[in-house]
């Protein structure tokens, strides 16, 4: 079933009016769902009609639908892709057998665990990002912003529907949870630490929707071939929608670069903060920031948890069909360990590795995005270029934790560390700076002083389109 019914309380592709026990589930937990969002959602934007896109089917082509809807009023709801009844377990010990419809006893917990793990990633950024609104250079990234903020709301609810379908009363007291934890609170805080770092700014709403956003897009690729079929399915229809946020974060700090280029080529030899943009090595601060933090996300380079997730045939690599072997049992990843303060080169089973072997390619993916920025200051005629830390840089999580390294990732003294860090890392003056310029401009076809406007609109829509009214 691909087409999306919306004549229900919750629209589904999924035949949920044919199970009455979990329809009547998921709609007690509905209510609740939108008491967080209006409590801890974008604030003071509920009554506004937004210019959103709506998911109208699970097929590839032609699946949005857009049209103004005030967000509270937004069609939540349960799309999988289409089920395929020949698929089979891609890797690990099941390899070849037929793709679980039921959760495997024996892995009952990983599962479960994977699974709130992902989806408390995705209210978690929706409180991160609540405050954005009240500051947004345009009402194109408004509207943006909004529209990155209703689809992590429906990826909740794509977790939320795995939980109670498959696991029980356990599923909905996690259910329930998701709902309770927020974004930075010390006592209740989110799993994952990036999803509590603040983002109160418009270059960190940028930076985190082109690396922590790419984040999502490879655990979701690693889920979307899980042995378990509805995860898979559900994992593969949430990137069809992830894409956009991407775009939004690669083509925003885009637009700062080129903003702040102008100004350089107007103003030769001034202080770009003089004329309001920011500058360059400003935004490389808030690039090693985000970037550093989200690869913190992947977890320890030598983890017994993924070689469990890979051979139970829960989590696997990134584009598995790519590998030759899909069984990972007798080949081996050879990484660089911090030991004794230093650095050695040692190599552990490929399944120990497998979070390293995902973090492989995001940091490839993150190069793209990076040659991206650099093509820009190339077509402005500047020097300057861009680049993304070594994965050694600022890390909290894993063997690099332990120590402190440059952007190259050499290894430095605590001593030389506090120095220096202020040079890699937004300082507070740097942050009070960003902050400053964060005013919004609401005039459509209008951007603020320290950001380029976009080169085309959503959905072809023409420069000063009206994305929100009131």
């Amino acid at each position: 079933m691909t087409g999306i019914d919306y004549s229900q309380k919750i629209p589904n592709n999924v035949d949920l009016a044919s199970d009455k026990r979990l329809q009547r589930a998921l709609e007690a937990w509905q209510p609740n769902y939108l008491e967080w969002w209006n409590s801890v959602g974008p604030t003071d934007f509920n009554t506004k009609d937004v210019y959103l896109r709506t998911a109208i089917s699970a097929e590839k082509d032609g699946w949005a639908h857009f049209g103004y809807v005030k967000m509270p009023d937004y069609r939540w709801g349960i799309f999988l892709e289409p089920r395929d009844e020949k698929r089979t377990v891609g890797f690990g010990d099941h390899f070849g057998e037929p793709a679980w419809q039921q959760v495997p006893g024996e892995y009952r917990n990983w599962l479960r665990r994977l699974i709130v793990t992902q989806a408390d990633t995705e209210p978690a950024s929706v409180e991160q990002q609540r405050l954005l609104g009240h500051t947004a250079p345009s009402l194109y990234d408004l509207r943006n912003l909004f529209q990155v903020n209703v689809e992590e709301g429906r990826h909740l609810w794509a977790m939320v529907y795995l939980l109670h379908t498959y696991f029980g009363k356990d599923g909905r007291d996690e259910a329930e949870e998701l709902l309770q934890r927020r974004s930075g609170n010390p006592d209740h805080p989110r799993i994952l630490g990036t999803f509590n770092e603040p983002c109160t700014d418009w270059l960190s709403f940028f930076c985190f929707t082109m690396f922590t956003d790419r984040d999502g897009k490879f655990q979701l690729l690693a889920l979307a071939e899980s042995g378990f079929d509805p995860l898979a399915r559900t994992c593969r229809f949430m990137l069809t929608e992830e894409a956009h946020h991407m775009f939004v974060g690669q083509t925003g700090v885009a637009r700062v670069i080129e903003r702040t280029c102008q100004v350089m080529q107007a103003h030769p030899d001034k202080d770009v903060r003089d004329y309001g943009a920011i500058p360059l090595d400003v935004i490389q601060k808030y690039i090693n920031f985000w970037a550093s933090s989200s690869t913190d996300l992947y977890g320890a380079e030598i983890s017994s948890n993924s070689a469990n997730f890979f051979r139970s045939g829960l989590k696997g690599r990134a584009y598995e069909e790519r590998y030759d072997d899909h069984l990972a049992l007798e080949g081996s990843y050879a990484f660089e360990n911090l030991v004794d303060g230093q650095l050695v080169r040692e190599e552990v089973p490929l399944r120990n590795a497998m979070n390293e072997v995902l973090r492989d390619e995001y940091v490839k993916d993150n190069e793209k995005g990076i040659a991206y920025w650099n093509r820009v200051c190339e077509r402005m005629g500047n020097p300057f270029r861009f680049r993304l830390p070594q994965r050694r840089f600022h890390r909290k999580i894993g063997v690099y934790a332990g120590g402190h390294f440059d952007l190259d990732g050499n290894a430095l003294s605590q001593a030389e560390w506090e120095r220096r860090q202020g040079d890699w890392l937004p300082t507070a003056k740097d942050r009070a700076f960003v902050q400053g310029l964060m005013q919004p401009v609401t005039t459509p076809g209008k951007s603020a002083g320290w950001i380029a406007p976009p080169a085309k609109g959503v959905n072809d829509q023409p420069a000063d389109f009206l994305y929100v009214r009131a």
